[in-house]
């Protein structure tokens, strides 16, 4: 069988490496694809945000699976398209991916089923979200998040009232989002570690895919401001199998059946960013899509992906959770010079084939392209290098030899990502991470 993967970063070459691993599988095609995927399958020319020609796309190329990776054709309803087209695909309906293109979309649902999260506020008219903030009733620090869309930037953490408002005026303005900023959800700020919880459903069954945790913020120890995530591990150590298990009850189980009663079943990849309360899991976050950088350290799975994706399209997934990886994985970004602001492009890139050729460690590919025949930056998140071992220790040391083959000017990256999951395990003299 022939897969189309849609997307173009890092997440979407691991997608697209993982399935080309797998028996069965013809070709992996990617649109429009990066410097990396193309060393995979053929990159094709696509306009994500135009699902009528993503459609005649796959039938041209005979394509028998299509997976989407990124949010941004779930929210122009590709896989309405597919599905009307009759072309098999593993996403959400324009519908039911509002779980992440509106906070407050997402919010509401939350309220109207029971799924625990933050106290919230929505507010359509920045007089009416000024007011809100003034009274403090949500507390402090108040979380103040954009609506729609914002590439994983659109979140403020306000300590003060003035804070808020500045926040608030940014947001609704439309000078920083535009639309995605006409209406904002003001939250309690809640308190305890976060944790990604992944599964993949066909809208009944809700199979696990594994557990990691992000680093958003850009500079070491969570300093700086957020970004679309400098890095990530896997597993997450703080989830064990009771956890999972009211993970399950309290959250997905109630999504899942709450979108069946509303009429758009919920099918595809669905994130579950939470934070570990004192009153238990809360949902901070629905994405409807894998994370990104959390899909370079979930794949491979310990099965083969493409059955699990063609059970998801036939909708007869399996009602057990997925093998997954039985190995620590720390993943790193490295970024470009000024990320998440401005940053130059076009800067050619060395040492990836050094970097690939290391013992249990992968380069994917997110911001970069070719340019006469060499491979350079082209985004501001530019790669994930992935360290596997039987320690996160072990992982962290592999990856970071992987980041430290690695030049472009400008280039830069974390290098504490990992360290949160060492527990109490230390690292020797003379093995930090990096050295």
């Amino acid at each position: 069988m022939k897969i189309l993967v849609l997307g173009n970063g890092a997440r979407e070459h691991a997608l697209a490496w993982t399935l080309a691993r797998d028996g069965g599988v013809s070709g992996v095609l990617c649109a429009p694809g990066n410097a990396g995927t193309s060393e995979v399958g053929p990159n094709l020319a696509a306009d994500l945000t135009r699902p009528e020609s993503l459609v005649a796309l796959a039938r041209s190329n005979g394509v028998g699976l299509t997976v989407v990776g990124p949010e941004l054709p779930l929210s122009f309803g590709v896989v309405d398209a597919f599905e009307a087209a009759g072309l098999p695909i593993v996403g959400p309906s324009r519908a039911a991916a509002r779980l992440e293109t509106s906070k407050a979309w997402a919010k509401a649902f939350m309220a109207r089923h029971g799924v625990p999260t933050a106290r919230f506020v929505i507010a359509d008219e920045e007089s009416n979200a000024l007011e809100v903030a003034r009274a403090g009733g949500l507390g402090w620090p108040l979380v103040v998040k954009a609506d729609g869309l914002a590439a994983g930037k659109g979140v403020v953490l306000a300590g003060t009232a003035a804070e808020a408002e500045s926040a608030i005026r940014d947001m609704m303005s439309g000078a920083r989002f535009g639309q995605a900023g006409a209406r904002v959800v003001l939250e309690e700020c809640l308190s305890g570690p976060e944790v990604s919880f992944f599964v993949l459903t066909d809208g009944l069954a809700a199979m696990p895919l594994g557990t990691a945790q992000d680093h958003k913020r850009v500079h070491d120890g969570d300093a700086g401001p957020n970004t679309g995530g400098m890095g990530a591990f896997s597993p997450s150590p703080l989830v064990d199998a009771p956890l999972q298990g009211r993970i399950l009850g309290d959250v997905v189980e109630p999504v899942l059946r709450g979108m069946r009663e509303e009429g758009h079943p919920y099918r595809g990849f669905l994130y579950c960013g939470l934070m570990l309360t004192a009153r238990g899991p809360m949902v901070i976050e629905f994405n409807a899509r894998l994370g990104d950088p959390e899909a370079q350290v979930l794949f491979p799975l310990d099965e083969p992906l493409m059955p699990l994706l063609q059970a998801v399209a036939s909708r007869q997934l399996p009602f057990r959770s997925a093998r997954t990886a039985s190995r620590p994985r720390v993943g790193v970004v490295i970024a470009s010079g000024g990320y998440p602001d401005t940053f130059q492009t076009g800067k050619p890139i060395t040492g990836l084939d050094t970097a690939a050729a290391l013992d249990d460690v992968r380069v994917f590919h997110a911001g970069t392209k070719l340019a006469d025949g060499h491979v350079v930056n082209a985004g501001g998140r530019v790669l994930t290098v992935v360290g596997e071992g039987d320690t996160f220790q072990l992982a962290m040391q592999r990856a970071y030899a992987g980041v430290d083959c690695i030049k472009f000017e400008g280039a830069f990256a974390r290098r504490d990502i990992g360290a949160r999951a060492l527990g109490t395990q230390h690292l020797a003299p003379g093995t930090a991470p990096g050295t």
